[in-house]
Order: C-alpha cells, then structure tokens, then sequence
C-alpha cells in the first residue's frame, strides 16, 4: 500500500505526489498573491469535500491551517500564477484524481 505525502513547491507552482520518497506525479498549482501568500509549514488534510461550490471548482481538501486547502478552480488560467487568496489551486481534473489517491490524514509540504 502507497505511503503517500505532498509536497507544494510554491517557487516552481508545482505540486507533487510522493510515494515514500519518490516522486510519482506532479501537477501545475495556482498559489497566493503577494498580499495573500500561501503559508508555507507542515499541515495535514483534515476533511474532503466533493463539489464544494463557488470558486473551488469539483473538489475541496481542507489542511490543518484552518481556511487553507488544495481545491479545483473555476477559472482555470488561475493555475500557474499568484492568484489566489493563500489556498493551493488546481485544475479540477487534477484535484480530483488527486484526492483519489490521497487520505484524510496524508502530509502536505509547503515550501517556499
């Protein structure tokens, strides 16, 4: 059974899928403004939500960091770019295959 962790890469505006300690996918995110920026640290996702509605596009996971998760987008020339208000964007077909492969409870890496 896979041991998965994430890592965000807010430099490259990547996120990646690690099994252990290799790398098995990577997925362009849309991160903070400058204003608004993407906190960096060690969170867990706490809860998931499918078609959570508004802004966060087909899929929501919520981190430990109370008001920040990694969501979908319903605009997705978002992704790529400093755009958001701290959460990670991700385009929705990424999302969601992602929260297929992760658990409540799997780590996330923010780094800057």
């Amino acid at each position: 059974m896979p041991k998965y962790r994430i890592i965000v890469d807010l430099s490259d505006f990547q996120l990646y899928l690690l099994d252990g300690n290799i790398v098995v996918r990577g997925f362009p995110v849309g991160i903070g403004k400058m204003l608004t920026q993407t906190p960096t640290g060690e969170y867990t996702i706490v809860n998931k939500e499918p078609n959570p509605g508004g802004p966060y596009g087909a899929f929501w996971m919520g981190l430990s960091k109370p008001h920040y998760g990694i969501h979908g987008t319903n605009d997705p020339s978002s992704v790529g770019r400093r755009t958001s208000h701290g959460c990670i964007r991700m385009y929705n077909e990424d999302v969601v295959e992602l929260s297929n492969l992760v658990p409540i409870h799997t780590r996330v890496t923010i780094r800057p």
